[in-house]
């Protein structure tokens, strides 16, 4: 009777990994780093966090439409 393979490893004879492995990999850390903001954006600080941007973003927007009325000789 023979010996049952080995179950695979993720790299090949020679060290390299294998494709499958390198993509789970990369799944897996991008699962964990959406997870980790996601708990961030519940907690108090990820909010504040949001509501900081969100104002940055509209005085961005705001400041960018006066100096389009600016350039445009409205302002």
């Amino acid at each position: 009777m023979s010996e049952p393979d080995p179950p695979p490893s993720g790299y090949t004879d020679e060290g390299v990994p294998t494709f499958e492995h390198v993509r789970e990999t990369i799944e897996r850390r991008s699962a964990a780093a959406a997870g980790y903001e996601e708990l961030v954006a519940q907690s108090p600080q990820g909010r504040d966090r949001a509501e900081r941007e969100a104002e940055h973003e509209s005085a961005a927007r705001d400041k960018l439409e006066e100096i389009r009325r600016s350039v445009r000789g409205e302002g």
